[in-house]
């Protein structure tokens, strides 16, 4: 008895003698509101790592938009006010002009992932903003243009904005001011269904899905095809956070931020088509531009983009280096 209780007594005095392996915690926040679809996803992402990182690492969600607005996210993780943040990389594009290649890509995550350009650019987020990227998540969802009343074609086809007060925000702005012509009214997501309610704006970009969660669909009836651009949403990290993580909390955050860039890819991609029959079941009129007129805007979205990365890039120290060479990684041989 006496040796079983001496035995127990070492066991115990070892044991706490050893220090403690403490769950190191990231904490983040996320650009839209928690209704929305891509805001799911990024909370899908939360949920995997905090299952997989148990006792290792841990995301502590802090919000959205309420918390820190979607425009200052950007600067907020760079700054370490917060850890991580799920933002669009349209809204760090004075930094990061190579963002660009995201809006521009007709690829996916997997796709970039595969053959490097995520790496890539990852280095690029680091040299230029401080911060890790992580991972392009629900990649290879397309924007459409939206309007309230039916748009309006010229003798050739094309579309025109005459009498049209477009929406605009970061994404579009080379699109619609170049190309099209217009002279937007910048609004962030949280604003435009009452601008819409109150006529203020009349059309929008916006993604081939959410625009049921965001009951825009209330006023846009007519939907432009073809398609133009590619989501840019994605999760960065504050670079000295990141390198201060333990080797095994890195590994699980990327690799599981790798598993959600394929899944979020292959389960929007499926959930695009079905929202757009959804969206045509209650009322919404598909408009397609034809020939020339399609081929001239899809053209003009990708061209105008490509120029605001170069004019960007050329602003700053690091010039053009990786400018052909992304466009490469994010693109697909057409």
């Amino acid at each position: 008895m006496k040796k079983s209780w001496l035995a127990a007594m070492t066991l115990t005095s070892a044991l706490a003698a050893s220090p403690a392996v403490a769950v190191e915690t990231v904490t983040a926040v996320h650009a839209f509101s928690p209704n929305l679809i891509y805001t799911q996803s990024f909370l899908d992402f939360v949920d995997k790592v905090n299952e997989r990182g148990e006792g290792v690492v841990q995301i502590q969600v802090r919000g959205g938009p309420e918390v820190i607005g979607l425009p200052q996210q950007p600067d907020a993780v760079r700054n370490g006010v917060v850890d991580m943040a799920y933002t669009a990389a349209s809204f760090y594009g004075g930094a990061v002009p190579e963002r660009d290649v995201l809006v521009a890509s007709n690829a996916n995550a997997p796709y970039a992932r595969a053959n490097g350009g995520i790496d890539l650019l990852n280095d690029i987020h680091q040299e230029k903003m401080g911060v890790y990227y992580l991972g392009w998540f629900d990649s290879g969802v397309k924007y459409n243009l939206y309007t309230v009343n039916p748009p309006e074609l010229d003798a050739d086809g094309n579309l025109t904005v005459d009498g049209m007060r477009l929406r605009s925000n970061p994404v579009y702005d080379a699109f619609f001011k170049d190309v099209l012509g217009a002279q937007p009214i910048s609004l962030p997501t949280g604003e435009v269904y009452s601008a819409l309610e109150r006529g203020v704006v009349n059309a929008t970009g916006w993604t081939q899905i959410g625009l049921d969660d965001l009951k825009w669909n209330r006023f846009l009836k007519h939907r432009v095809e073809p398609d133009f651009f590619s989501t840019d949403m994605g999760v960065i990290v504050n670079l000295d956070r990141w390198n201060e993580l333990s080797e095994p909390a890195k590994q699980i955050l990327q690799e599981v931020a790798i598993e959600h860039e394929r899944e979020s890819a292959e389960r929007f991609a499926a959930l695009a088509a079905e929202q757009l029959e959804e969206l045509k079941a209650n009322g919404m009129e598909v408009v397609e531009l034809e020939g020339d007129a399609a081929q001239k805007f899809s053209d003009g979205a990708r061209e105008a983009t490509w120029n605001r990365m170069r004019t960007q890039m050329e602003k700053q120290p690091m010039g053009l280096e990786h400018y052909d060479v992304l466009i490469e990684k994010f693109n697909k041989p057409e």
